[in-house]
């Protein structure tokens, strides 16, 4: 990372031509997931006799989850807003084409349910279509419980070899990703540069400092709460969390968190239902960054807006910003579409597309850290986190460095 950023930093026209390499690695990753996801899934709800009952359980509790924290998350970014008030002066010199393009493509409620079911299983693989393979996998498994005998057996022993071959995959990639991370490292600073932050500054380091705070005042107190080894847990997710930052991609860093996760106590059944859910519905650092941008957005262009006004707009982002994370940009698309319901300057996505990429690290780790947590917290929930597991892989882990 260090290495990357000097290079994107001395030579920022130079360092575009080393997007192949950080594309070459985010792609291996990305061809990882949808195997991934399938095979636990069906060993977690079919390989252990789970029924639907006892996976509507799981989903209700992580749903009630992400409900609480992500609601915490819109309403820390919209103190930070109101308190710092970052786009109080700004001249908004852009056009408002690349914000009306991208809020011609947000979905309704109804659209975000239909795209749940998928039509074919192979085309939601191939577009990673994270919440369609999960719901198609959940079924799947589903009916595979109620199979008995040698077919049965046959498909769970495949599955949880495919896991186990999937899992060494992404260590094979993991050697290429110092690579693959320095050269999107390089790139990202190449683009955006340094002097992009004088005038931005003050947007990116309340979003940080939302980030911080939502961390400590949130996280924090729910591993403790959940009784989390906290050092240990920090350990096992700094990988994943470095890949997510450096990326911006919360799917690059997904196949290894899981791997963590599940080396650390939580069951696979629930690792594997949880995590890839959670990048739908439970994205905190983007939430926490629409509340902010969107209040932004209405600063930078005069308009005050009551306390009552910004709640409703919170309401608006809460539902709008579920189940479309695999939407291109979806931050800016849901952004968009926002301001455009509510009447504010979509100019404002234009300066804020200068410095998303910026912003786009520090979401997306936080998302990933959120999702990693949550794994943990249903565990404990459900009374199956093996507390003996996480101090014997954290030790694997020091003699292994």
């Amino acid at each position: 990372m260090l290495i990357g950023t000097i290079i994107g930093y001395i030579w920022p026209e130079a360092s575009q031509s080393l997007r192949p390499l950080s594309q070459i690695f985010l792609r291996m990753i990305k061809s990882i997931i949808a195997p991934l996801i399938f095979a636990t899934l069906v060993i977690g709800i079919a390989g252990h006799g789970d029924d639907m009952k006892r996976v509507g359980r799981l989903a209700l509790k992580s749903i009630i989850y992400f409900e609480i924290v992500t609601t915490l998350a819109l309403f820390i970014g919209l103190f930070a807003v109101n308190l710092t008030k970052p786009g109080v002066g700004v001249q908004l010199a852009g056009t408002a084409e690349q914000g009306s393009q991208l809020a011609a493509r947000k979905q309704t409620f109804s659209d975000v349910l239909a795209h749940i079911v998928p039509e074919s299983m192979i085309q939601a693989a191939a577009s990673n279509e994270v919440l369609q393979i999960v719901f198609w996998s959940i079924i799947f498994a589903v009916a595979l419980a109620q199979v008995r005998g040698k077919p049965k057996e046959w498909m769970v022993s495949t599955c949880e070899s495919l896991a186990e071959v999937m899992f060494k995959f992404t260590g094979l990639v993991m050697k290429y990703a110092p690579i693959g991370i320095g050269a999107a490292i390089a790139v990202t600073v190449g683009h955006s540069g340094l002097s992009v932050l004088i005038n931005l500054g003050k947007l990116i380091l309340t979003l940080y400092g939302a980030l911080i705070v939502f961390m400590l005042g949130v996280l924090l107190p729910v591993a403790l709460m959940a009784r989390v080894p906290i050092k240990r847990f920090f350990k096992q997710i700094k990988e994943p969390a470095l890949i997510a930052f450096s990326t911006t991609s919360s799917e690059a860093a997904l196949p290894l968190a899981m791997q963590r996760m599940e080396a650390f106590g939580v069951p696979r059944r629930i690792v594997a239902f949880v995590m890839p859910t959670g990048y739908s519905f439970n994205l905190d650092g983007t939430t926490l960054y629409l509340s902010l941008a969107s209040v932004f957005a209405a600063q930078a262009a005069g308009i005050e807006m009551t306390w009552g006004q910004q709640l409703i707009m919170m309401l608006t982002l809460m539902l709008t910003s579920k189940g479309v994370a695999a939407v291109p940009r979806a931050s800016l698309v849901i952004l968009s579409g926002t301001l455009a319901t509510f009447g504010l300057p979509l100019e404002a996505v234009a300066l804020i597309l200068g410095v998303d990429e910026l912003m786009d690290m520090a979401r997306t780790t936080v998302n990933l850290i959120g999702n990693c947590l949550a794994t943990v917290v249903m565990a404990r929930w459900e009374g199956e986190f093996d507390d003996a597991k996480a101090a014997q892989a954290t030790g694997t882990m020091q003699a292994v460095a």
